[in-house]
């Protein structure tokens, strides 16, 4: 592997291990682009129409932008987009439970989470508490939770068939003594250096402790929690500092990372919400844009929508398309629908094609087996309701929603450099 992708791996494993929940995916975004002069904006204040780099936070969800010297009211967007979520299980009210001396935390699944592989792993609890004067601060614990399997000698057919009922058995332990004498929110308020009396509410779920490992025989896999699908929102925030640096390009540069994709994006902070219109409206409201320039800048506009994708399985060759085979570490993806599960067309393609190109990079088309049903992704949200042309991309996994994906150590990379030349074109 070359030293520049040992070393982008690396500072995917700490973003990784810095984003437990949507709420710290957001706040480590923004810790990052600080520390290269971008400004952070509040949507309650008024914006001025500056040149350089801004970014404004919507709960779990984060744009940033790239403002280029000269940009106009018809002056179009290169939008990537990505989503800070990922498949887990969030806290329930009245969560502190437990029988028979355990004590248990009562958790809610989250999106569409490879259960079995949340079992016998250390984890911990990560999100936002909200004060009831209103403040919001984020918490993580340490590792102090697991989902226990039953041994097989109580199961003797478990490796023939493993049935978990998400309500009868995934809810971990996190402790042994009496559920009326424990509190696990006073725990992760704690956590927080805050009193659980002041929490009213929170948004907590439940992450993998473990970190990132580089392995294989040629060190040629990585192995993490959150790849899907923060492997993309890292590598459009390396991108976009890396132009900002730069400092070249026409285009208004826009880094989308929203929430809630994993349950259907259809909240304020996800890609079926206002949120993407209402910040592209106000950037060109503050350069004089009217109804007509908008629609202008929209028609000179991209979006790339980068969310993980899948690479052939060796033990399930069958469930894949027979002619399109993605690998680890041969390139990202370039993800292809007939029926607009994935936004990617003809033009599209050309576009990643060059710019593929440009960044020196190899990439890869996945297509599913017709008998396979097909995941969507922000990508045909984003074109719906804005209008502007998307095609879908993002990196090959093995493990897809698993509590730790795979994927191969040179993608991330690739991946990041397609970013910054997208932002440039």
């Amino acid at each position: 592997m070359s030293s520049a992708s040992i070393e982008h791996i690396n500072d995917l494993a700490a973003f990784v291990a810095a984003s437990p929940s949507s709420f710290h995916a957001v706040a480590e975004a923004a810790r990052r682009l600080d520390a290269e002069g971008f400004t952070a904006r509040t949507e309650a204040d008024a914006w001025e129409s500056l040149p350089g780099g801004h970014y404004v936070i919507r709960d779990g969800a984060l744009i940033a932008w790239v403002q280029p010297e000269g940009a106009g009211a018809t002056t179009g967007f290169h939008v990537l987009g990505s989503h800070t979520d990922s498949p887990s299980f969030k806290l329930k009210p009245k969560p502190t439970t437990g029988a028979h001396g355990w004590l248990q935390a009562g958790v809610e699944v989250y999106g569409g989470p490879l259960l079995n592989s949340w079992l016998d792993r250390e984890l911990l609890l990560a999100g936002r508490l909200v004060l009831r004067d209103g403040t919001e601060v984020l918490a993580r614990t340490a590792p102090m939770l697991r989902f226990p399997q039953l041994a097989i000698h109580l199961d003797r057919a478990v490796n023939e068939a493993l049935t978990l009922d998400k309500q009868q058995h995934m809810n971990p332990v996190w402790g042994i003594g009496d559920p009326g004498q424990a509190d696990v929110l006073a725990v992760l308020a704690a956590s927080a250096g805050v009193d659980a009396a002041d929490v009213g509410g929170y948004d907590v779920v439940v992450a993998d402790a473990q970190p990132g490992t580089v392995f294989g025989g040629s060190d040629e896999f990585f192995a993490c929690g959150r790849l899907d699908n923060l492997s993309s929102m890292h590598a459009s925030l390396a991108g976009l500092i890396e132009h900002a640096a730069r400092g070249t390009g026409e285009h208004i540069a826009v880094l989308a990372a929203f929430d809630h994709e994993e349950i259907g994006s259809a909240s304020r902070s996800g890609a079926s919400g206002p949120f993407l219109a209402d910040v592209l409206e106000r950037i060109g409201h503050g350069l004089g844009a009217s109804g007509e320039d908008r629609n202008r800048a929209y028609a000179d506009s991209f979006c790339l929508s980068a969310d993980a994708g899948h690479s052939v399985h060796p033990n399930y060759p069958g469930r894949h398309d027979p002619a399109n085979r993605p690998m680890l570490g041969a390139g990202p993806l370039l993800k292809i629908n007939a029926n607009q599960r994935y936004a990617t067309d003809g033009v599209g393609a050309a576009l990643f094609a060059r710019l593929c190109a440009e960044a020196e990079v190899p990439y890869q088309e996945f297509v599913s087996n017709n008998q396979m049903p097909c995941g969507s992704t922000i990508g045909p949200l984003t074109a719906t309701r804005l209008g502007i042309r998307t095609v879908d991309v993002g990196i090959a996994l093995l493990s897809m929603h698993s509590a730790r994906e795979l994927c191969g150590v040179e993608d991330p990379l690739r991946l990041a450099k397609i970013s910054t030349a997208f932002f440039a074109a």
